[in-house]
């Protein structure tokens, strides 16, 4: 019973918290990166199973349509861009227009990773580097808007970037024993170091593209989500995952240390999304999936078509794998203004804009 009311004691502080900003958004520009839990349709048009372009996704949304969003609604992309003051979401890369990459873009993609393997089995998805490959296609078209590349990375060096990924990196690559090598290969201290070392270099990347403010977002409790309950039939969370999780987001967070070392004129954060998600309970009727999921592939997710649960404002996931809207707008909110101090390292992203702003020096 603890655990019902810490759920609905957050639930209600999240929901009397005053979403939209009024006034002009208090970053000129913001970018995002990762996977299924930010994309907002760039998978639409992909040759893949992970997709959410179906009923009953997006059930909640604008007009109850599905728009690619792997949820009942809003995502924490949308939501942070409520909080910062947006007046419309942040478009994906597959369909962004002239000149609104101005104000940002989201290149997203479901099932993808760090690693360039992690999620293939599924199909076709848009990984990492190639979001980042997809990124600097942006800063020509930018370079072209406001005349020379020294102008668009000035222009970038305001922006807010986030980047929330690797989830798929332990639930379609290292926990698939199966079908990837990964877990022959590496321990899951080993894995999280292989990891940490791309992520690192991709990050770099983005630093000299212009970035200079950058949350992180690490992982969830992944041994607490449904697919690893059912895979394991157990109705508590499972350890050995979570340990593996906690390897990889506390190589992360040091890295936050390294890049803010390494790169003074820049401030990157680390939001802690296994703090966060504390509050799931897997005993709790609330933590099982919203939605009917499919047996079959794409295993897990919902099955086109029915009908959701009913009280989907009080359930934490709405398929085997990603959370529902409210669960969305919880972690959301404590990443943009932190509940407790655990919740971001060394700042939660309403302080990270407000760090001085820096000129790009070519």
């Amino acid at each position: 019973m603890a655990c019902y009311g810490k759920i609905f004691a957050t639930i209600f502080v999240v929901l009397n918290l005053k979403t939209f900003v009024e006034g002009a958004p208090q970053v000129p520009c913001y970018f995002i990166f990762g996977d299924s839990l930010l994309d907002n349709g760039n998978n639409n048009d992909l040759n893949t199973t992970a997709k959410a372009n179906y009923p009953p996704y997006g059930v909640d949304f604008q007009g109850g349509r599905p728009t690619g969003r792997f949820t009942n609604g809003r995502n924490t992309a949308d939501f942070l861009a409520e909080y910062l003051g947006f007046d419309h979401y942040i478009p994906p890369f597959a369909s962004v227009k002239d000149s609104e990459i101005l104000e940002g873009v989201n290149y997203a993609s479901g099932s993808a990773g760090i690693r360039n393997d992690s999620g293939s089995h599924l199909g076709d998805r848009i990984y990492l580097g190639r979001q980042l490959e997809n990124h600097q296609t942006t800063i020509s078209r930018i370079a072209n808007l406001v005349g020379n590349t020294t102008s668009a990375k000035k222009h970038l060096n305001k922006c807010l970037f986030i980047v929330g990924i690797g989830s798929n990196d332990y639930i379609n690559n290292y926990l698939m024993p199966e079908i990837y090598p990964s877990s022959h290969l590496y321990t899951p201290t080993q894995y999280a170091t292989a990891l940490m070392d791309q992520y690192s270099q991709h990050l770099r990347t983005l630093y000299e593209d212009g970035a200079r403010k950058v949350a992180l977002f690490g992982l969830g409790q992944i041994g607490c989500i449904p697919a690893e309950l059912q895979k394991h039939d157990t109705r508590r969370c499972v350890s050995s995952t979570n340990n593996a999780i906690q390897q990889f987001n506390s190589k992360l967070k040091s890295l936050v240390d390294d890049l803010n070392t390494n790169f003074p004129d820049a401030k990157f954060t680390y939001i802690n999304m296994y703090s966060i998600s504390s509050i799931i309970d897997p005993l709790s009727v609330f933590t099982r999936p919203c939605c009917n999921v499919l047996e079959t592939m794409p295993e897990g997710q919902c099955v086109p078509g029915e009908t959701p649960c009913f009280l989907r404002g009080i359930y934490l996931f709405y398929d085997n794998f990603h959370p529902t809207e409210i669960a969305n707008r919880i972690a959301t909110s404590r990443a943009y203004n932190a509940l407790l101090p655990s919740d971001a390292y060394p700042m939660d992203i309403h302080h990270l804009i407000r760090t001085n702003n820096v000129v790009y020096d070519e």
